[in-house]
């Protein structure tokens, strides 16, 4: 097996709270990914999943255990990480065109070589005939699909992904589902996923992780056998995907309850 691409080991995240108290978030997180696997990390609300995308990304320092990236400590944004938030990060002043073109060209990317990877991506995320219209006029879903390709283009190695569809309707989630199984598939980078959604964790990953209750920490992993490529809606109906499902709310069910039970629902 190839050697992991993203370790967390023993990680501690440590926040002063408004009272003047320190808050815990994650403590003594250990995972590792490896160079194409997509993992989907699941876990209560507010017990420090999005968190665990910024040790990893580099955003925040841990308070305690390490954060390895590529072999290395990870001390600031390390190369060739792509995020994609709940959030997406279009800037409403550009075109589509130039907003995927952002990301080569603040790599120092030619102006005429960064328009024309950007149309590459624009057409592969099916917005081929979209290039000049700006982020008002486009629909949730043709946004989530700018961002994928904003997120894409420069090639990363690895994708933080932090809730990306949660905002959309339901069919249109399904549709970026495959859309970004399909455009991961061969690239082989390593995934990690956050999500609220159990479904979207199974249908998506190759394993799912759940996290206990605030502070988290690592409860449980599964690994997920169903085959690839996978159709998100017909794999949904199968009763492998059901077992699966089935297995790791279990796990997961028992934190949310906890979480409820203690009422901690502000950190992230």
């Amino acid at each position: 097996m190839s050697p992991p691409l993203i370790e967390l080991i023993g990680a501690t995240k440590r926040f002063p709270s408004g009272t003047g108290s320190v808050h815990t978030a994650v403590s003594d997180l250990t995972l590792a990914v490896r160079p194409g696997e997509f993992v989907a990390v699941v876990g209560p609300t507010g017990c420090g999943k999005s968190t665990t995308l910024s040790l990893v990304s580099g955003l925040q320092p841990p308070s305690a255990g390490q954060v390895r990236v590529h072999g290395r400590p990870v001390e600031s944004i390390p190369d060739g990480v792509g995020y994609m938030f709940q959030t997406d990060a279009v800037m409403p002043w550009r075109s589509v065109l130039d907003n995927v073109a952002s990301g080569p060209r603040f790599r120092g990317v030619p102006k005429a070589e960064a328009r024309e990877q950007a149309a590459d991506w624009i057409s592969r995320v099916g917005l081929a005939g979209f290039e000049k219209y700006y982020p008002h006029q486009l629909s949730g879903g043709m946004r989530k699909r700018v961002a994928l390709a904003q997120t894409l283009v420069t090639s990363p190695r690895i994708l933080l992904m932090d809730e990306p569809f949660s905002a959309l309707d339901v069919q249109t989630r399904a549709l970026m589902q495959d859309e970004l199984l399909r455009l991961w598939s061969g690239t082989g980078a390593a995934v990690i996923f956050v999500t609220h959604d159990l479904e979207e964790a199974v249908a998506l990953a190759d394993r799912v992780v759940v996290l206990t209750a605030s502070p988290a920490t690592v409860k449980d992993v599964f690994d997920v056998g169903l085959p690839r490529p996978r159709r998100v809606e017909e794999l949904r109906l199968t009763e492998e995907f059901l077992a699966i499902y089935r297995e790791v709310w279990e796990s997961l069910r028992t934190e949310v309850e906890k979480s409820r039970a203690g009422g901690r629902t502000d950190v992230a």
